[in-house]
């Protein structure tokens, strides 16, 4: 039986074009486009489907409004539709806080290629969605930011004051994909601000990396922010890959930098989780953390268990508290993972093993 879509958008081009391009897939059936919420809303009740596409700019209501009643009176899995532009990201951003499974940014309509392109990953992230696990969001509760940080001393938050070698020596690399922007905002917000450096691959467009990662900023004890080419990694510091490149790290006198690079996708993604964790596998060895989200796909899962097999500790999200139990499903497949947590563990979990690093020796 195919997947009931609803397409809400006030675009009578685009509510023909994501018609089409939904239609074309044999497991998918658009049941209805409404122009706006209103007459979405109606829809709902006659069609009942079983996705919702939603714009965020319309007339009558806003699409973050409607998000926010629908998830309250009827939560349904929804995949918003954005326009690339910085408040079309921050909007998603807050989409994704309301309770939205995933997003795509709106397509340009310039050429055949890249409307297939389109087509493929609107169908993909609509069958995930309808796998998802609907998220009745809560109101996040996070620890407010120390008033001064100084990420090069690692200073910041509580957490146990984890030993200096300890902050500088060891890294903890993280990757996530559909239902990974709450995902990293939770175990980040869960971490004091005196943390070993942290690199991060969510699989965003590269205009809502940099609305991602000053949100993250805004809100967890430590610095985060986009990774630049070179920069050096510091403790008390996340950084973000942007979503133009692929971030990797390379061993330094004195520590790690970070390497952007605009090469190939892999996995169909650019920035890609496993080029992330690969690079930690061969630079940093024992010394990392890896750590595998919500997500759709296998990104991450081979990456992972070569960090796992050069000594590093490596944690997964589990089924319960996954958005899409796909990622962290494939790296456990394969036997990368040496631990299991719900979301609201892993931040814990990962502080636990560094402080039982430091009394087991670094290296053990």
């Amino acid at each position: 039986m195919a997947i009931k879509v609803l397409i809400v958008d006030d675009s009578a081009l685009m509510r023909s074009m994501l018609s089409e391009v939904i239609n074309s897939a044999s497991d998918l059936e658009v049941v209805g486009v409404a122009p706006d919420p209103i007459v979405a809303r109606e829809m709902i009740k006659t069609h009942n489907p079983d996705v919702l596409t939603l714009d965020i700019e319309m007339p009558k209501m806003d699409g973050l409004d409607f998000l926010a009643r629908l998830m309250r009176l009827r939560p349904m899995p929804v995949v918003m539709i954005s326009s690339l532009t910085q408040r079309g990201s921050e909007a998603t951003l807050q989409a994704l806080e309301l309770g939205a499974v995933d997003f795509l940014p709106k397509p340009k309509l310039d050429s055949t290629a890249g409307i297939e392109n389109y087509r493929v990953e609107i169908c993909e992230k609509v069958r995930a969605a309808y796998g998802a696990r609907p998220r009745v969001p809560l109101r996040a509760v996070t620890a407010p930011k120390p008033l001064l940080r100084e990420p090069s001393e690692g200073v910041g938050g509580g957490g146990g004051n984890l030993p200096e070698r300890v902050l500088q020596e060891k890294l903890v690399l993280i990757g996530a994909s559909t239902g990974g922007t709450e995902a990293i905002k939770e175990v980040l917000c869960s971490l004091p601000g005196q943390m070993p450096g942290i690199l991060i691959v969510q699989h965003m467009p590269e205009m809502f990396t940099a609305s991602f990662a000053k949100r993250l900023d805004g809100l967890c004890q430590m610095r985060v922010k986009e990774a630049e080419h070179g920069e050096k990694v510091l403790p008390g510091t996340a950084y973000l890959a942007p979503g133009h490149s692929h971030l990797s790290l390379r061993r330094v006198v004195g520590g790690y930098v970070c390497e952007l690079a605009q090469s190939e996708p892999v996995n169909r993604h650019r920035p890609a989780v496993d080029v992330l964790f690969h690079s930690a596998a061969k630079q940093v060895g024992a010394n990392a953390l890896g750590v595998i989200l919500t997500g759709m796909g296998k990104d991450g899962a081979q990456g992972l268990l070569a960090m796992k097999q050069a000594g590093a500790w490596t944690i997964g999200q589990d089924q319960e508290s996954c958005v899409v139990y796909g990622m962290p499903r494939e790296a456990a497949a394969i036997g990368a993972l040496d631990d299991v947590a719900p979301l609201k563990e892993i931040g814990q979990r990962v502080i636990s093993r560094l402080r039982g690093i430091e009394r087991r020796g670094l290296r053990a």
